[in-house]
Parts: structure tokens; C-alpha cells; sequence
């Protein structure tokens, strides 16, 4: 991964802030990611980490500050969104004129032949592919994916970040993902932010090889300093 400069970054945050009411959640956010790099965002319950993530992807009007994202971006939620009306590939041409892009997209993530296929039809695991292939099918520079694996069974949600893997390596965008595991942030990411009391309060480079997996050498004893920095106790 190149040095983060300002040439490079594609996305950029200064001093963003946000509060709900009299109680501020985020209180001067400060976030740099630069292109091809892939950020997890961590935090405890209500730290703000899906504010700050629909702040980035332009959904959230009340904020103040200044960030700047790219407009070729996308979206994956944790719930998948499919318009339940609308077939699959319909669904992944939501706003894309180039009809190839989005069959190529269901390619990409093993679902060319559910194209014609409803919503109802599809497994969970089917359905955020299809999210992620409607993500695709907008050729974005940076993913914001806001615990997209989070409701998914855990064998599903294991191939789901396979998939992710092989995608950010084919394409080479740059995401945010926001999540509360930890072994997925060290899996999938190359810095692991901790959003605490409104602020980046830790910032956490990945530097293990690939493939990851948690009984490589060094995933251990990073796992730990994450945790220490998420204020989770080790366990006697």
C-alpha cells in the first residue's frame, strides 16, 4: 500500500460532527483513506460508526465539517435493499445504462444464473451477492459497506468475505467497512480505525501477509492490541 498523501486520498474528512438531539455522536472525525486501501471502523454500540459511514455516502444532510468522496461510489448495507418487484438483474441496473456491466457484476459473485430470478427466491447469502453485485455494476473507486456481513449465518458470512477478498484484489477500490468483529477487520483490511467519544481514537496498521487467517503467525497477537484498544479485557 502506497504512503497515504493528498494526492492519492479518495477519501477525506475534517472535523465532522454530528449529534442527535443535545448528545453529539461524532465530535470532530478526522479520516483519510487512500486509493486501493481498505479501512475497518470499529466501535462500540452508538459510537457513531453508520453515522459517519452515511455522512461519507452523502445520506445525512444534518452533519457539519468537510468530507469529500468521490462520486463514483456505492453502498452495501447490512440488509440487502433488493426492491422485491424488480428481478435480480433489474435490480443490480438500478441506474446503470451499460446492461453488461450488470451481468457481468452477477458473474463476478457466482449468480449469473438467478438473473431472471425475484428477491423472495434467493438465500441471504444470495441476496447480499446480489448487493454487492449492484455495487459493482457502478464501477465505484471506494465501497461504503456498512457491516455487510453482519446478519448472514457464520459459514455464509466466511464466503462472503472470501468473495470480498477476491473482489478488492480484481478490482482494486478502496472501502470503508464498518463492523464490530474484529477477526474481520484483521482479515479483510489494511488499517483498523476505533471510533471512541465522537473521535478516531486509535488507528492500527494490518501488516500481515496474505492469505490471512486467524492462526497465521502474528494474527494472534494483533487480535489482542485491537481488543486492548476496543477496551475488551483479555479473558483468564
Amino acid at each position: 500500500m502506497a504512503p497515504r498523501t493528498a494526492g492519492n486520498l479518495v477519501v477525506r474528512a475534517r472535523g465532522v460532527r454530528r449529534a442527535f438531539g443535545p448528545t453529539p455522536v461524532l465530535d470532530g472525525v478526522d479520516l483519510d483513506i487512500a486509493g486501493g486501501e481498505v479501512v475497518a471502523l470499529l466501535g462500540g454500540s452508538g459510537s457513531g460508526k453508520s453515522t459517519l459511514l452515511r455522512i461519507l455516502a452523502g445520506l445525512d444532510a444534518a452533519a457539519t465539517g468537510e468530507f469529500a468522496v468521490p462520486a463514483q461510489h456505492a453502498v452495501v448495507f447490512q440488509e440487502h435493499r433488493l426492491l422485491p418487484w424488480k428481478r435480480v438483474i433489474d435490480n443490480v441496473g438500478l441506474g446503470v445504462s451499460d446492461r453488461s456491466r450488470c451481468t457481468d457484476a452477477l458473474a463476478e459473485v457466482g449468480l449469473a444464473d438467478r438473473a431472471r430470478a425475484w428477491p423472495v427466491e434467493l438465500s441471504g447469502g444470495q441476496a447480499q451477492r446480489v448487493a454487492f453485485a449492484r455495487a459493482l455494476a457502478r464501477e465505484p473507486s471506494v465501497l461504503l459497506l456498512d457491516e455487510p456481513f453482519g446478519a448472514l449465518d457464520a459459514l455464509t458470512r466466511l464466503r462472503m468475505q472470501q468473495l470480498f477478498g477476491r473482489l478488492r484484489a480484481r478490482h482494486g477500490f478502496a472501502a470503508l467497512l464498518v463492523t464490530h468483529d474484529v477477526e474481520e477487520a484483521l482479515l479483510l483490511t489494511d488499517r483498523a480505525l476505533v471510533l471512541d467519544r465522537g473521535v478516531i481514537a486509535a488507528d492500527l496498521p494490518v501488516e500481515l501477509d496474505h492469505p490471512r487467517a486467524p492462526d497465521r503467525p502474528g494474527f494472534g497477537a494483533l487480535r489482542r492490541r485491537l481488543l486492548d484498544l476496543l477496551g475488551v479485557p483479555a479473558v483468564v
